[in-house]
């Protein structure tokens, strides 16, 4: 993805409320040896930018008066209640060096899944996203998570997921092994299935009394 920016050579909070009431975002770009650099981006195509999920988790074209360079989104402000991006921050990159990144999780096949076709069971997303590093030529736009064959009462962990080749999970991920999905009986099928053979039970003894 591509974004435009320019220099920013008035620094300051004064500085940034007046850009922002002329239609512009403040930001910074640092990382990878070179000074930081303070930005200026149009706001109302940042903040369309920020609403798609490969902004988040892609390498950037930042083009800065003519120059582009490979880039990382690492933090935004939002107002607290107004549609405004307050302030925006980007992280350069190197060809050569791998980078930590969060990358969205898209979940598929689960209405195939027989936990949930034959049996009833919900699957409970517990995280929708996964620390990854690689290198930025292999970074994926979102990694994809079969449910077809999940279980109920199973669980689908970070290192069960098949990841894209050059990508690994990062360390305290591998270690830590969290649970991505799990599928589960509702509690109220549950209890109507226990209470299913205590009923039939019941029938021959009432119908047995008249």
């Amino acid at each position: 993805m591509k974004v435009v920016a320019f220099n920013r050579s008035v620094q300051g909070t004064g500085a940034s409320r007046r850009l922002r009431n002329s239609g512009k975002t403040p930001g910074i770009i640092y990382g990878s040896n070179d000074p930081a650099l303070a930005i200026e981006l149009d706001h109302n195509a940042l903040f369309h930018a920020l609403r798609k999920e490969a902004f988040h988790s892609s390498i950037l074209d930042l083009e800065i008066d003519g120059k582009a360079q490979k880039v990382l989104l690492r933090d935004y402000q939002m107002h607290p209640f107004k549609p405004l991006v307050l302030h925006i921050d980007f992280q350069r990159v190197s060809a050569s060096e791998k980078v930590h990144m969060r990358v969205p999780l898209h979940f598929t096949n689960a209405d195939a899944s027989d936990a949930v076709k034959l049996q009833g069971a919900a699957l409970s997303h517990i995280t929708n996203e996964l620390e990854v590093s690689c290198l930025p030529a292999d970074l994926p736009e979102f990694i994809e998570v079969d449910l077809g064959k999940i279980e109920v009462g199973h669980a689908i962990h970070a290192k069960d997921v098949v990841l894209p080749k050059g990508v690994t999970l990062v360390l305290h991920v591998e270690q830590e092994n969290p649970v991505l999905v799990n599928a589960r009986i509702p509690s109220v099928k549950a209890a109507d299935a226990e209470a299913a053979p205590a009923a039939a039970a019941a029938a021959p003894a009432a119908e047995a009394k008249k």
